[in-house]
């Protein structure tokens, strides 16, 4: 509990279907996967519902106010909380120019870019405060500084979640309490960012891609 995990491997490697099993999105087919020490498969989907916050990386939103979509991720939301979440998924100022939490987004966010989507499909996951976060390449279309900005304040969210972080990009898991390395749906490494540089060919392939030699 609290800790924060990162997921990293290439396209295919089989990251967003390890976090699925989470929520009990499908079976695992060999195995167990347990949510406070009970199987998935025995829990019941609102008890994991209201567990497991959720983030894809293809932001779903509907036609509606900022704060219709945000309470579809807590119904009994004050407008306060929403604020605070949308603060914490660097959306806020944005949406503050636009109208505030009155703003009335069309149906699938067509009316706003890509980032922005993903940004408030991470503030409605917030101000549910789950037990679990995962975030399954749900910055991918973030620049870097944002991402970063979002990333720092996840990572200092007051009541301490477990997050799972799933990225392509190394310096989306580097900080992570433990990273898992995946690739052809097998874990190849586990550990820290130290660790994994020292004793995992994919991650270091994977950091080396995106970092020069000097930013090592």
């Amino acid at each position: 509990k609290g800790d924060i995990i990162g997921i990293i491997g290439g396209t295919g490697s089989g990251k967003s279907s390890l976090v699925s099993l989470i929520p009990h999105f499908y079976d695992a087919t060999q195995g167990c996967v347990y949510v406070d020490g009970r199987d998935v498969k025995s829990v019941d989907y609102e008890t994991l519902k209201d567990k497991v916050g959720f983030v894809q990386q293809k932001a779903v939103l509907f036609k509606g106010t900022v704060r219709d979509n945000m309470k579809w991720g807590r119904s009994d939301a004050t407008d306060e909380e929403i604020i605070t979440a949308l603060k914490q998924a660097q959306i806020y100022d944005i949406i503050a120019d636009k109208g505030g939490l009155d703003f009335m987004i069309n149906q699938n966010g067509n009316n706003l870019s890509g980032g922005q989507k993903q940004r408030l499909s991470v503030a409605r996951a917030l101000v549910r405060r789950p037990d679990i976060l995962v975030l399954d390449d749900s910055s991918s279309a973030l620049d870097y500084a944002t991402e970063a900005r979002l990333r720092e304040e996840i990572y200092s969210i007051d009541y301490n979640p477990t997050v799972f972080i799933v990225s392509q990009r190394a310096s989306s898991v580097m900080a992570a309490d433990k990273i898992l390395v995946l690739e052809d749906g097998e874990c190849v490494g586990q550990g820290t960012h130290k660790q994994l540089l020292e004793s995992c060919d994919v991650y270091k392939e994977i950091y080396s891609s995106q970092f020069s030699k000097e930013d090592e």
